[in-house]
Order: structure tokens, then sequence, then C-alpha cells
């Protein structure tokens, strides 16, 4: 996972916004469907 990733991901946690993990969590699934489908 990139280091820019983790920390926005620590920042929704820590602000405790659903919307932004939800969509980080989505972000995150595409990125790594789209990666590691080989």
């Amino acid at each position: 996972m990139p280091a820019w990733f983790q920390s926005q991901i620590q920042k929704a946690f820590l602000e405790k916004n659903r919307h932004q993990i939800k969509l980080l969590n989505q972000c995150w699934f595409f990125y790594r469907k789209k990666h590691c489908s080989h």
C-alpha cells in the first residue's frame, strides 16, 4: 500500500470520516484489482 494512501486512511480514521474511508476503500479495491489481476 502506497505511503500517501496510508496517510490518507489514517487521517480519515482519526477524523472518523466514514465517507472518506469508504471512498478510499473503493479506490484501493479497484487499484488492486487493476494491478494484481494478471
